[in-house]
């Protein structure tokens, strides 16, 4: 019976919360299909792993396998949707349930990326449209120099030729409102990242692995102003799950599907998110002067395949030297050496 309770806890969670679902992931970055939970502050611990990366606790979480040495995907998009609990993606997709969605930042792997990669130029793209939140670093400032990131310039983009209020059918959505406006700005955002990824497809030839974090709040506006029940958020939810979809499988292919492409759905976080605002296109590399924080010194992205050829290296010369030395120690010197032989036939014939 206590299993039974447990099942259905977890199928309605599955049903009713917010969600965490995997668009894309290569072949050796696994998650298993199940319905475990995950709490929204390890989301940046979760993504730390599928990069390959170590985090300061374990993560006690069965959804995700055990990665490969040898591999770790050369990209991580991670979507935060504001407004909903889930979308209506593709039943052989991954999906979580969300518990506790209290809000959170990749800043952590962000540093991390900084720190192991200083050497190389990875890009790295946090952005809340919504919030004229923006973040950028290394390669990043040069691809992404154009993209229009406030509102203003946002609703500039949507007057151009070939915006999504003349390529996508907005139905019910209206361009003279407000919340409608937002919105579209933000499938605007998504569209735009992807035809950079596509001219630029070269990122996924550095060495260094690549992150994007955006933050999409515009589905929020049309449930606050329309409700759940209405035309303009059904149409909505339909153009913002193609719009991911299709997002997914743009970075898929600039990065020959060697990343990971998340989407987090929360009807409503916990508490508010307090944080640090940055500067718009900034620039400026985070300085490490002196070591203050005793961090461990940085390697390369070979580092994971040069520890194992030492270590099996080591391990086979061990052996050896075990062999040998257990080999000499129970051989006969008069029988089994030919020094001791020839000596011996010496000192007969003398």
């Amino acid at each position: 019976m206590y299993h039974y309770i447990i099942i259905l806890v977890l199928f309605i969670l599955s049903v009713l919360g917010d969600s965490l679902t995997v668009l894309r992931s290569p072949q050796y970055v696994t998650f298993r299909d199940g319905q475990w939970p995950i709490s929204g502050e390890k989301i940046p611990d979760l993504v730390a792993l599928t990069m390959g990366f170590s985090i300061h606790e374990d993560l006690d979480w069965p959804g995700l396998a055990a990665g490969s040495l040898f591999q770790r995907p050369r990209a991580n998009a991670l979507i935060v949707v504001r407004g909903l609990d889930s979308l209506d993606f593709p039943k052989n997709i991954s999906s979580y349930p969300l518990e506790n969605p209290v809000p959170f930042t990749l800043d952590s792997v962000a540093n991390t990326v900084h720190t192991l990669f200083a050497d190389s130029t990875p890009v790295v793209l946090q952005l809340a449209p919504s919030e004229e939140r923006l973040y950028m670093m290394g390669m990043a400032n040069t691809v992404f120099e154009d993209l229009p990131v406030t509102l203003q310039q946002i609703r500039g983009r949507l007057s151009q030729d070939g915006s999504v209020l003349t390529s996508l059918p907005l139905v019910s959505l209206s361009r003279n409102n407000e919340a409608d406006l937002l919105f579209l700005s933000e499938v605007q955002v998504l569209y735009d990242i992807s035809a950079l990824l596509q001219k630029h497809k070269h990122l996924a030839k550095d060495p260094a692995p690549d992150l994007y974090s955006l933050e999409l709040a515009g589905l929020e506006e049309i449930v606050r102003r329309y409700g759940t029940d209405s035309p303009q958020f059904t149409d909505a939810t339909r153009i913002l799950t193609s719009a991911l979809q299709k997002f997914a499988d743009d970075v898929a292919n600039v990065y020959s599907n060697n990343a990971v492409v998340e989407v987090v759905t929360v009807k409503t976080f916990e508490a508010p998110l307090t944080r640090k605002s940055r500067s718009i296109l900034e620039s400026k590399q985070i300085s490490n002067t002196g070591n203050p924080y005793n961090l461990a010194y940085k390697y390369d992205y070979d580092y994971a395949v040069v520890f194992n050829i030492v270590l099996w290296l080591m391990i086979v010369l061990a052996l050896s030297v075990i062999v040998v030395s257990y080999n000499l120690w129970n051989m006969d010197p008069g029988y089994d050496s030919i020094i001791y032989r020839m000596t011996n036939q010496k000192i007969r014939m003398d």
